[in-house]
């Protein structure tokens, strides 16, 4: 089998920058919790500071997964909308111009090139450019819809998603001399992000999925969009508040935040669970075991990481210790895996094999890069987590200074650089295997 639509073909160059990025990524990460492990000679941290390697690995994050958004939006597109796409030059330019954004913000990082906002380091011109990649995104999949006159929940979802992803960014470019309401806005575009353009794009994107691999009605995935744009207009801009009681916003703000905010993993969760009570009652195959099974694990560790985790970690009583913490950094990790990591890793698995003309492929090493990853990535938020309670109290709880509480961490983080080149195995394994995928040996054809 191979691509429907010839267009589909401008995702590939996507996916493969995607993921050596997020390889780049992990090599980052790991360098970062070396720091916190052993002392590293002051000539080395002069070079290359803390703030640097830190400002690098979760800008890499943003760009490689953006990337994929991007790539499997022009890959899915042309078959939801029955058409070509409308300019598939112009998907290449905008490939080209942001990679050498995301390039250039990275190497002008090492020489201190940098906004200060932490997550949206990226400096002002290269913002601009940024801005007009976007546009030249929205424009090519915006006229692809509406030439092809064909309107779908899915589509309506992925689009409305990322014209909100597009319009937050733009909370991100002024400065305001206020840094109460610098840091309001700054939060729009963080939380709102993640828990509001994010969540919609991968509603879409797991519905569109699932409706290939499980043959599950249309209807059936869509009724659960339409519950996660209600959670996107009740929770995901209410669930914004649980950052609010930092800036100076009444106590109720975290109440509201906390609570709604846990909710929006939920209807992804429930169309996955809808999908394989689907197959199980008509006793259908499933057109692709990896892909369900990374769209299970993604609904899993998506609830785990941004739900429970989240919930736990943003309760008034427990954030009032915990807020900013290493609580804050074991959240993160599961989240951002669980919710859109492995969101792109189950799109790759389903696409690149049509791209490289696979009817089937060997999906013994994926199974196992997915299994090693989730393994390893849960036990980094242990390991976080137990640091983070270690911090918390040592600090907040008991009062003792900043370096008191990292010489008592330092075990813990000694384990997650074990634990990352862990994760690094799993990684390097999925990137090899996605870009060296093989056909299903003869004997088990």
């Amino acid at each position: 089998m191979s691509v429907t639509y010839q267009s589909q073909r401008v995702a590939y160059p996507y996916f493969v920058i995607a993921l050596l990025l997020f390889l780049l990524q992990v090599v980052v990460g790991i360098w970062l919790a070396v720091h916190y492990a052993v002392t590293i000679p002051q000539w080395l941290v002069d070079i290359l500071p803390f703030s640097t390697v830190r400002a690098i690995h979760t800008n890499l994050l943003v760009l490689w997964l953006l990337l994929g958004f991007m790539g499997t939006t022009y890959y899915m597109i042309p078959e939801e909308s029955e058409r070509e796409l409308y300019s598939p030059k112009l998907a290449y330019v905008q490939l080209g111009l942001l990679t050498a954004v995301g390039v250039t913000a990275i190497v002008g990082f090492l020489f201190g090139w940098t906004k200060g906002k932490p997550l949206l380091e990226i400096p002002f011109p290269l913002d601009y450019l940024v801005v007009v990649g976007a546009l030249i995104f929205l424009f090519n999949v915006g006229v692809t819809i509406i030439q092809a006159r064909r309107w779908t929940v899915i589509q309506g979802s992925l689009f409305g998603g990322l014209v909100f992803l597009a319009v937050m960014y733009l909370f991100n470019l002024p400065f305001y001399n206020n840094l109460t309401i610098d840091w309001y806005y700054w939060w729009w575009v963080i939380h709102l992000w993640v828990e509001g353009a994010w969540e919609l794009i991968a509603a879409a994107l797991t519905a569109w999925i699932l409706i290939k691999v499980t043959s599950v009605p249309r209807e059936t995935v869509e009724k659960w969009l339409y519950v996660e744009l209600g959670l996107f207009l009740f929770t995901g801009i209410t669930g914004t508040g649980h950052h609010y009681y930092w800036l100076g916003a009444p106590k109720y703000w975290l109440w509201f935040g906390g609570v709604f905010s846990a909710l929006e993993p939920l209807p992804i969760l429930l169309m996955v669970v809808d999908a394989g009570h689907y197959v199980r009652n008509r006793r259908s195959e499933i057109k692709g075991k990896l892909v369900f099974t990374l769209a299970s694990g993604m609904a899993i560790l998506h609830l785990i990481g941004a739900g429970f985790w989240g919930f736990l970690h943003t309760l008034p009583q427990i954030n009032y210790y915990t807020h900013g913490s290493q609580v804050t950094v074991a959240h993160g990790h599961i989240a951002f895996f669980g919710a859109y990591v492995l969101l792109n890793i189950m799109f790759f698995y389903y696409a690149m094999p049509k791209l490289k003309g696979l009817d089937e492929f060997d999906e013994r090493r994926g199974n196992l890069a997915f299994w090693w990853m989730s393994i390893a990535m849960m036990l980094m938020t242990l390991a976080f987590s137990v640091a983070g309670v270690l911090q918390t109290y040592i600090e907040r709880v008991m009062g003792l200074g900043y370096m008191t509480a990292q010489a008592q961490m330092r075990f813990w983080f000694a384990i997650l650089v074990v634990l990352g080149v862990s994760l690094l195995f799993g990684v390097v394994l999925t990137v090899v295997d996605l870009l060296t995928l093989r056909p299903v040996p003869a004997r088990r054809a």
